[in-house]
């Protein structure tokens, strides 16, 4: 998870991934956030995030999004 915060602060730093809950929802990342941050989790972590998985759902909070690739690290 560690590993995951430090990607997003250096994305975009004036964003509190450690407590926003409602990034896509609430407006702070566009989809256009949402692409970048793919990116660099699929650059990252090893994983292909499939374009049905790219939803607010799995990008509302770091929490969602390391869930995310922990299903598809299997």
């Amino acid at each position: 998870m560690d590993e995951l915060l430090d990607l997003l602060a250096n994305l975009y730093p004036e964003v509190d991934f450690e407590t926003e809950d409602s990034l896509v929802d609430d407006g702070i990342l566009d989809m256009d956030d949402v692409d970048a941050i793919v990116s660099e989790i699929e650059d990252q972590f090893g994983v292909t995030i499939p374009a049905e998985l790219v939803t607010a759902e799995n990008f509302n909070s770091a929490d969602d999004m390391y869930d995310l690739i922990q299903k598809l690290d299997e």
